[in-house]
């Protein structure tokens, strides 16, 4: 086991931190009214009393925009957990369907597998993980049938007291960066860097945000408002689900 260097972290973080960034602003960019329209609910934004086109588009923008970034945060933040692992532990992105990270110490083989927080999914996904951690274990002790493999489900934040799962253990927030570290700080020393140069990128993406806006505002009012610039909430009705 190595000792952990927070310059490297820092670093790390100031360097990598521009891709996340970078994503939010294409995934903007990108974004086309009908394709948005036929993910959401039409029928939960119509009980929430929304009435002009701007308020849904902001509405139905903003679901989305909220559910992408956690997505692509996750997927950030589970290459800064590989980084960190690899200085102190040797470790390694897994090649393992349904495993992120595999490293060793103290004789014991672990392997993880790497979520944003402990709500992250429902009962079948939590199945599935366990089936890919049995499946992982099987296939290590294939060269080593006295290999110690302990599987992992790790969590970037937030927390889970009973960690003992039954074939697995669940570790969340400081405990999972201080199993992955072995510093006990280094969930709230990460923080910091986190920030590098935050303001100028949240500029950007704020200004592909508004132009998303302004189009996505425009587009719907030619298509699905009626003659006096209401909803046409029928007409979304039919593009979202009609057969």
């Amino acid at each position: 086991m190595a000792t952990l260097h927070l310059e490297d972290v820092t670093h790390y973080v100031e360097t990598h931190i521009a891709s996340f960034h970078q994503k939010r602003v294409q995934s903007v960019d990108g974004l086309q009214l009908e394709k948005i329209l036929k993910r959401k609910n039409p029928y939960l934004f119509r009980a929430k009393n929304v009435h002009t086109p701007e308020q849904l588009v902001r509405a139905i923008v903003d679901a989305h925009i909220s559910s992408h970034e956690e997505t692509i945060f996750g997927d950030w933040l589970e290459g800064l957990a590989i980084f960190i692992n690899a200085k102190v532990f040797g470790g390694m992105k897994s090649g393992i369907s349904g495993i992120d990270l595999e490293f060793q110490d103290e004789g014991i083989r672990y392997i993880v597998s790497i979520k944003s927080g402990p709500n992250w999914g429902n009962s079948s996904q939590v199945k599935k993980m366990r089936t890919d951690f049995t499946t992982a274990q099987k296939a290590l002790r294939t060269s080593n049938s006295q290999l110690h493999v302990v599987a992992v489900n790790g969590c970037c934040y937030g927390r889970d007291n009973n960690p003992d799962k039954g074939g697995y253990f669940k570790y969340c927030g400081q405990r999972f960066w201080e199993f992955i570290s072995g510093d006990a700080n280094l969930y709230t020393d990460i923080i910091k860097p986190l920030g590098h140069k935050a303001h100028e990128r949240n500029e950007e993406f704020m200004q592909s945000y508004h132009r998303l806006i302004t189009r996505m505002v425009r587009d719907f009012s030619n298509k699905y408002t009626t003659q006096d610039g209401n909803i046409h909430w029928e007409k979304i009705i039919m593009m979202n689900s009609a057969q």
